[in-house]
């Protein structure tokens, strides 16, 4: 039995809809990852937006995960649960003043180009009395710690496209009086102890933001791996709004061989005598994630 190291990973889905090949190449890839590392493997399910998550979708996703083999660490985290930690941190950003109401319409930030211009920094004073959670607008925070780059396990240096995006004060706590994402990502990272994030690669310029928000909270900065993306045969990401089938709940070592092969994974021969449990112990002890990038990965599609 190999000791747990201090490696902590985590997957993290949004429950908007049903696991599909996509998603489970970005679970199985955080999950072989920790296991490799002899670390923990945590699962929190995302859900700070209600209207877009399908009752019931939760529970698919943990049965999903269930029946690929792909078994969690400690109690589920839920998002839901923890608002009144979000709350506590927000109001201690504006007590420090670092965060304003913004008023601006999405009509203004299209015609923006959608790179916010920090049009409402100076609109209230940042300490008088109006109330924070002012439903009529969104909170931005002001950067002070602009990130324009960082170094990615599987990408390599990965930089900002685009100077005006590091220095936008990002929103984080939206205007129909929901959480923003980046902020809770970053909050229940550190809640959790995560020292590793491992997930798709169209999250590289999220990363950036949630670097500069580690620094503005002064918590530490996990690791950053962002694995490629599963995509479509017409080229477009596997996604839920792209109505990416959900896995099937049949025999799941196909699915986890083809999951493995896109991540350019040795696969042993014979594979289909081995059970499931079998194969993700050969997938641990084997995992390269230098491997990963070594085929191109825009040319794969999978339905």
């Amino acid at each position: 039995m190999h000791e747990i190291t201090d490696y902590i990973g985590r997957f993290a889905p949004s429950p908007t809809g049903p696991l599909h090949f996509g998603s489970l190449v970005t679970a199985l890839g955080s999950y072989l990852q920790a296991r490799a590392h002899h670390g923990r493997w945590l699962l929190r399910i995302d859900d700070i937006d209600p209207l877009r998550e399908p009752p019931g979708t939760a529970s698919q996703i943990i049965r999903t995960l269930e029946h690929y083999g792909l078994f969690w660490d400690k109690e589920i985290l839920y998002q839901s649960q923890r608002h009144d930690a979000y709350r506590e941190i927000l109001h201690t950003l504006w007590k420090e003043g670092v965060c304003y109401h913004c008023h601006c319409s999405r009509h203004r930030l299209h015609d923006l180009g959608g790179v916010y211009d920090n049009h409402c920094r100076h609109r209230e004073s940042l300490t008088n009395n109006v109330t924070p959670f002012d439903k009529e607008s969104a909170w931005r925070l002001i950067q002070q710690h602009p990130v324009y780059h960082f170094e990615d396990i599987i990408q390599g240096t990965y930089y900002s496209k685009s100077t005006s995006i590091v220095l936008e004060d990002m929103i984080i706590h939206r205007k129909d009086n929901l959480f923003a994402y980046n902020l809770v990502t970053v909050i229940d990272d550190n809640y959790q102890g995560v020292t590793e994030v491992v997930r798709g690669a169209d999250l590289l310029d999220p990363t950036l933001r949630q670097i500069s928000l580690h620094k503005q909270l002064n918590l530490p900065i996990p690791r950053y791996a962002h694995l490629p993306l599963a995509i479509n045969h017409d080229g477009n990401k596997l996604s839920k709004q792209n109505h990416a089938h959900a896995l099937p709940d049949t025999d799941p070592r196909p699915v986890i061989i083809d999951a493995l092969r896109f991540l350019n994974q040795p696969i042993i021969a014979g594979w289909q005598d081995y059970s499931l449990a079998s194969l993700l112990e050969i997938a641990i002890a084997q995992w390269s994630p230098s491997e990963i990038l070594k085929q191109n990965h825009q040319q794969q599609g999978y339905e």
